[in-house]
């Protein structure tokens, strides 16, 4: 793997893992998978352009997370469910504009080294991703505890909504071409999930998330450069390995017992995302 193809990958490892975090707690996380089939018809549609798949898959899925976000609004369903919607439409496109090598290199990811534009483009969308989940943190950490109660404070959550599946969906979009449109959801959710439960608080539950990311990506791209295979699989084997070691472990055990916090979601405790994971109410839809 090239110098720019690693720093690609650990770029977005890092802001998989911040948006798994959220996506998990948000109760979204088999939204990754049908979300990244949405890439589909942008690539289609790039390759037939002559132009670089990665631009057209990040603009397709922008798009698609647009619409999930004001179809959601318009149903009154669960996002899941609009994201089946939007998904099942996606993959009917895609199929018809994308075929053969390309459909394969698409599905799987296809490695290779990344032009100079695409390099620049990751790099800033990865960067935007991590600043947003440092800035927003706190808003997001509310809006699960409490839709309302972020309102009453005074947060704008429609508008977070729609940055945050933007975001989300740019994450998918800048992991396609070493995981591809199946593999890319796997290391959004997988670190988060491995995080979740050995973590007592959302800052651990974060940075547990990232580095599992992280560490993901490095070990089965050595693994696969090893073996001579394909990144992405190697990638989503160690993730899941990781999650299994994971259940060895007690819940809770990234520093020691969990601590017990007041039950009031609107202390300033939990603004500042320090409440236990397993107490923080589920948001509902």
């Amino acid at each position: 793997m090239s110098t720019e193809a690693a720093l690609l990958a650990i770029a977005t490892s890092v802001a998989a893992g911040l948006m798994g975090s959220f996506a998990v707690m948000r109760r979204m996380s088999l939204a990754a998978d049908p979300l990244s089939h949405v890439a589909l018809p942008g690539i289609g549609v790039a390759l037939a352009l002559h132009h670089q798949p990665i631009f057209g898959a990040v603009a397709a899925l922008l798009v698609g997370a647009f619409l999930v976000w004001v179809l959601e609004q318009k149903a009154q369903a669960a996002t899941e469910a609009i994201i089946g919607v939007v998904f099942s439409a996606a993959l009917a496109i895609g199929s018809l504009t994308t075929s053969g090598e390309d459909l394969i290199d698409a599905l799987f990811g296809g490695g290779g080294s990344p032009p100079p534009a695409e390099v620049v483009f990751v790099l800033l969308a990865a960067v935007g991703i991590i600043a947003f989940v440092i800035a927003e943190r706190n808003r997001l950490v509310v809006m699960i505890v409490s839709p309302d109660l972020a309102r009453t404070a005074g947060v704008n959550v429609r508008r977070v909504d729609l940055a945050y599946m933007l975001l989300f969906a740019l994450t998918i979009g800048i992991g396609l071409r070493y995981l591809g449109v199946l593999l890319m959801g796997a290391l959004i959710i997988i670190p988060a999930v491995t995080a979740k439960g050995i973590a007592r608080n959302l800052r651990e539950m974060l940075v547990l998330s990232v580095m599992l990311a992280v560490l993901a990506a490095v070990v089965g791209a050595g693994v696969a450069s090893w073996v001579q295979m394909e990144t992405g699989p190697i990638v989503v084997l160690v993730a899941a390995g990781c999650f299994l070691l994971s259940l060895l472990l007690p819940r809770g055990s990234a520093a020691g017992t969990p601590r017990r916090v007041s039950s009031n979601v609107v202390d300033e405790d939990i603004a500042r995302s320090k409440t236990p994971l397993n107490d923080v109410p589920r948001r509902t839809v």
